[in-house]
């Protein structure tokens, strides 16, 4: 199950109702500290020493349990209570050369402005550039806001205890959070919060995609027709149809422009590639579109939006919007009828979308996703981006916690897009819409993270290759 995102106070009543239930702090110290172990085992090697920074609190008890399960590495425990006389010991270690440090110095119970010598103390730790595992929330940092109490340590990954908190997710905070993760099952009750926002997790694939039947055809799992590519972007246009192939429908049609049809077809072979026109008729024997990729320097004409706003209006399969395409959709256009539409827009195409600048869009992501579905006909929404959204205008919005900086390369929306659209041309996955777009961002985020761990320099090619393995 996906997790609420939480605040501070709601995480104190979820451990005052674990304590109610017999279970100890002891014992949820002692799982925690067993799951920074495992991470910073999986971030280092056997001859990597560990430097555990440990304050006095709660959060210093999670980093030192992690000394018990370190087996394998080497480590040097630091008690950091008076910053100024501990920052030469600080620096001492740092001769030692160490690979990962354990940032255990405050938890989220900080709620004070740190004094000069703590800010010298962190910023030391960060000028040293050596990666940082953050427990529970970077220290120095408001989980409630995202904002820092004068000064906070720059996590590469941040290990939070429970359920994402609140202030981790803001703009503000992401370049001391880094990587956000979970460490869950240390031996809370289920959390007894829901909330607007939540976290997606792999645990909520589990058994998805449904097991397909055996007697399947070609006529089972769909036909996804994708409209795309232009003048000097027909690449697009081919890695989207690849990645709708790698969601396995039963057929793939690509329409494409006269300028590029033979660059596009030369490299696409179970896909079939047709020229596209004005005549949508063409589409409709597709149980999912995708319009978009590639077709930025197509000059669209009035009469070509006109046909592309009644597409969206009226046609009674999904439809996926995305790139130059979604400058062509109207707002408050009514559907004929309740339809699947998502749109993929990332910050700048939402910016657009709703006249205002990226810096607003960013500023609150849940807000732009909001509007742009309801200006868009209740639309789903994938906002792409740095913990990627997905909802509607009303109900639950989910956070992605896949993918990485490397996905920043062209090509990679088209990718999703066309992996997308492929998992939403096949009935079977029609039945849960919001899964189904949930688990084609994941899936595309996780090939990413995937790829990462085994190579520095893999492609936006690579990524289609991985596209539906992640588990």
């Amino acid at each position: 199950m996906s997790i609420p995102v939480i605040n501070i106070a709601q995480m104190r009543e979820w451990e005052n109702a674990t304590w109610a239930t017999g279970q100890t702090a002891a014992e949820v110290i002692r799982r925690v500290g067993k799951r920074i172990a495992r991470r910073a085992r999986k971030l280092t090697r056997s001859d990597d020493l560990i430097l555990i920074l440990a304050g006095k609190g709660h959060n210093g008890d999670d980093a030192v349990a992690a000394l018990e399960f370190l087996d394998g590495r080497r480590f040097e425990k630091l008690a950091v209570t008076v910053p100024e006389v501990d920052l030469p010991k600080l620096e001492h270690a740092f001769e030692q050369k160490p690979a990962l440090i354990i940032d255990g110095l405050f938890g989220i119970g900080l709620n004070r402005a740190l004094d000069d010598s703590w800010k010298k103390f962190i910023a030391t730790v960060n000028q040293s550039k050596i990666p940082v595992l953050s427990v529970d929330v970077p220290s120095g940092l408001n989980a409630d806001t995202g904002e820092t109490f004068g000064a906070a340590i720059e996590a590469a990954f941040t290990l939070t205890v429970g359920a994402p908190k609140i202030g981790m997710l803001a703009q503000v905070a992401w370049p001391f959070v880094g990587r956000l993760e979970i460490a869950g099952d240390v031996g809370l009750i289920p959390c007894p919060h829901t909330g607007e926002l939540n976290w997606t997790l792999a645990d909520d694939f589990e058994g998805f995609p449904p097991r397909r039947a055996v007697a399947g055809h070609k006529g089972t799992f769909g036909h996804v027709a994708i409209v795309a590519g232009s003048f000097g972007y027909h690449g697009a246009a081919v890695l989207a149809a690849h990645a709708a192939q790698r969601a396995q429908p039963g057929l793939v049609t690509l329409f494409t422009q006269a300028n590029v049809y033979f660059a596009v077809a030369s490299q696409l072979q179970s896909a079939m590639v047709k020229l596209w026109t004005t005549d949508m008729a063409l589409l409709e024997s597709a149980s999912a579109v995708l319009i978009g990729p590639g077709l930025a320097a197509l000059e669209a004409t009035d009469q070509m939006k006109g046909i592309i706003r009644r597409f969206w209006r009226d046609a009674p399969a999904p439809l996926v919007m995305d790139a130059s395409a979604l400058d062509w959709l109207m707002t408050q256009q009514t559907m004929a009828r309740e339809v699947v539409r998502v749109v993929t827009p990332h910050p700048g195409e939402a910016a657009r979308m709703l006249n205002m600048t990226v810096t607003e869009v960013q500023a609150n992501r849940v807000r732009a996703l909001r509007e742009i579905s309801r200006r868009f006909g209740n639309c789903w929404v994938v906002l792409k981006g740095h913990q990627t959204l997905i909802g509607r205008a009303e109900g639950r919005i989910f956070v992605n916690p896949t993918g990485n900086p490397h996905l920043a390369q062209g090509g990679s929306g088209d990718s999703l897009g066309g992996f997308l659209a492929g998992l939403l041309a096949q009935p079977a996955l029609q039945a849960d819409v919001e899964k189904t777009i949930r688990y084609a961002v994941w899936q595309h985020g996780a090939a990413a993270d995937e790829l990462q761990a085994r190579r520095a320099n893999w492609v936006v090619e690579d990524l289609v290759t991985e596209l539906g393995n992640a588990r």
